[in-house]
């Protein structure tokens, strides 16, 4: 009954138009106060050690690394090193976009900021060589979700907070699906261009490659830094986060210099406020989560589905339909905060591992960025192609469906998530 008001109220607040972390907040604060007797310092206290974590100060650092990245000019060279590469095959430009995002989507950790890097540049010269632009945003749109899947990912970040997961593990977990991904996009877009014969680019010899690899290899270091930091143990995911924001800037301001020093406090402000709306985001979800778990809900809904008899198999097929339901009305950052410790203790009771339901939840994110009404990549490869949201829905589905087939794979077939992780830590 309690998990119903809960449910209940938070779905009101949220169909007002207010933003889900208020929305959060005071279903809390609502609850709390009306129905319960916890004291009111409690709920602060909660607050401020809820954001007490060591991982938590990750998220600000990587935001910090994809800004410098995105104004730096390393999605350029990397657009330059991936035509070299595959522009001679059909589609050319619109595989250099694909290789380009996974490219790209290994530097920054953020899906959006992927499509806005990649999909700037590449959007335009698609056009230009005679591609319809509705096929060049279906590419760019999907192939950017890759940035929350191929590590260092933010949305595994948060969901190592929430989960006490290793985030170690969920990047190495995240790197063949990844890769998979990738070449699942690829493939799609190769026979869309085929099929239209769309244009080809002239193949560039070993020289060109090699010319556009050395100037795009500054921005491809940062991959093996943080990476290689991390698994080697030289740092933390914390400190490889760090590192790449350090990176990120001097490649930006003094190799590169595509990035003027006077640009660099404007940098610094986007990326103080986006870090400051996602962790107001997490502080609310905590409260949140400390409330199911005060009211023993998660552990009410495992001994539920337990008791139906339902087994992983059926699990995952009702986890994958909850997310991409709710893909439909929330952002990835809320949706892994509010469902992840609700659904995890269940998870654990039915012997699923954690890195691998982690990887599960990533890929349902993705699917969500790229379909309406919340898609946020939706909207943001929307005002870089001036289409409006249900053309480029069209134009996606090619590629969604795609993503579809590849969330049951992953969904089933643990092993594609947990092989290289449990060769690297076993």
């Amino acid at each position: 009954m309690n998990a119903l008001i809960i449910f209940v109220l938070l779905l009101a607040l949220m169909l007002t138009g207010m933003p889900i972390s208020i929305s959060l907040g005071l279903t809390v604060l609502t609850f709390l106060f009306t129905m319960t007797e916890v004291p009111i310092d409690t709920v602060a206290l909660k607050l401020f050690t809820g954001i007490e974590k060591f991982e938590i100060m990750a998220i600000p650092f990587f935001i910090l690394a994809g800004n410098f990245l995105t104004h730096g000019g390393v999605a350029r060279r990397m657009i330059n090193f991936a035509s070299s590469m595959v522009g001679h095959w059909h589609g050319g430009l619109a595989l250099a976009g694909v290789l380009a995002c996974a490219l790209f989507a290994a530097v920054s950790g953020s899906s959006p900021a992927t499509v806005v890097a990649i999909g700037s540049i590449i959007l335009p010269a698609m056009v230009r060589q005679g591609y319809p632009k509705s096929f060049g945003a279906g590419v760019i749109t999907t192939s950017g979700a890759l940035g929350i899947l191929i590590p260092p990912s933010i949305v595994m970040v948060m969901y190592s907070v929430t989960t006490n997961t290793s985030v170690g593990k969920l990047f190495m977990a995240g790197v063949v699906p990844g890769i998979m991904l990738a070449f699942f996009l690829g493939l799609t877009t190769w026979w869309l261009a085929r099929k239209h014969n769309y244009p080809r680019m002239p193949k560039a010899s070993w020289g060109e490659r090699w010319s556009t690899f050395r100037k795009s290899a500054w921005g491809l270091l940062l991959i093996v830094i943080v990476m290689g930091g991390i698994y080697s143990g030289s740092f933390t995911p914390t400190e490889a986060a760090a590192m790449a924001a350090v990176y990120a800037f001097f490649i930006a301001v003094f190799v590169y210099k595509d990035l003027k020093l006077k640009q660099v406090g404007k940098v610094l402000l986007d990326s103080a406020a986006m870090s400051a709306m996602l962790l107001y985001i997490i502080t609310n979800a905590i409260l949140f989560s400390f409330l199911m778990t005060s009211e023993n809900i998660p552990q009410a809904m495992a001994e539920w589905i337990t008791g139906q008899g339902l087994g992983v198999v059926t699990f995952l097929l009702v986890v994958n339909i909850l997310l991409l339901l709710a893909g439909n009305v929330m952002e990835p950052s809320s949706i892994v905060l509010i469902m992840a410790p609700i659904l995890f203790p269940v998870a654990m009771k039915l012997g699923i591992d954690p890195v691998h339901f982690g990887i599960l939840i990533v890929v349902n994110m993705e699917v969500g960025m790229c379909h309406p009404p919340v898609g946020l990549n939706l909207y943001v490869a929307s005002g870089i192609t001036k289409m409006g949201i249900t053309e480029l829905t069209v134009a996606v589905w090619p590629w969604l469906l795609t993503m579809l087939g590849f969330l049951i794979l992953v969904t089933y077939i643990p092993q594609i998530s947990l092989w290289l992780p449990n060769l690297i830590y076993s």
